[in-house]
């Protein structure tokens, strides 16, 4: 491993050991950068690497095309101190992937299912399951309604995003237009680059609206599955 590698180790959910990779940047001096997690709270620090693998074996993530090394370290900089962790939209591979390649990506999240029409995947269930019997139904609706309310924060969050990297793009589309109509070839191939940069990004954020729709579908499935055995589902 080297500086500025992404790098990941397992990570237990909901008392299932292994089940999912927890993901930084190599910082090249026995630390890393990542999104740590403080009880329910989460931010982006700076730590030990022993602090990052909670004494597990450290992976490093393959990349045909990365990068370069500063600009990498200098998008993990610019984080330091963010609190906005979210799951579903916004976790470690997210921050780590984007630092790496300039993509918001998580693979694992799409392995799960995570970008299907149904979000119903085998560690979503195990989640649901494994949860639930530590909660009161009372409990459970109160933590129900929470998870509904912050879904609802998240997607008017990523449409906003969304409006904003299309307005970007069209934009950037009219820049090039009219330095073509000066003959500033130059001018428009660089207007150009910025406008597919944005076009991908509000296609991520397309993808991220309707995956969240999904969730918010998975969630109330599991929670009428729930109260039909007589149970309250802890999303």
């Amino acid at each position: 491993m080297a500086r500025s590698d992404q790098i990941y180790v397992m990570r237990p959910l909901a008392g299932v050991q292994g089940v999912y990779q927890h993901h930084g940047i190599d910082y090249g001096d026995g630390t890393v950068i990542h999104y740590r997690k403080m009880g329910e709270n989460a931010q982006v620090e700076r730590t030990s690497l022993e602090t990052f693998s909670w004494g597990n074996p450290v992976r490093r993530v393959q990349y045909g095309v990365a990068d370069p090394e500063e600009m990498v370290i200098a998008r993990a900089e610019s984080r330091l101190g963010e609190r906005q962790y979210d799951l579903f939209f916004n976790n470690c591979e997210h921050f780590a992937t984007w630092c790496k390649t300039g993509r918001h990506e998580s693979a694992q999240l799409a392995s799960f299912g995570l970008n299907q029409d149904q979000v119903d995947s085998s560690l979503f269930r195990r989640w649901v399951e494994s949860t639930s019997q530590r909660q009161t139904p009372e409990q459970a609706l109160i933590l129900f309604h929470r998870a509904m309310g912050d879904i609802a924060a998240a997607y008017q969050s990523a449409l906003t995003h969304q409006q904003t990297a299309q307005q970007e793009a069209d934009t950037w589309r009219k820049v090039a237009e009219q330095a073509l109509a000066q003959g500033r070839e130059d001018l428009a191939r660089a207007a150009l680059h910025r406008k597919v940069a944005a076009q991908r990004q509000v296609e991520t954020l397309t993808q991220q609206l309707h995956d969240l729709v999904g969730v918010e579908l998975s969630l109330q499935r599991e929670r009428e599955r729930a109260e039909r055995q007589g149970l309250s589902p802890n999303p």
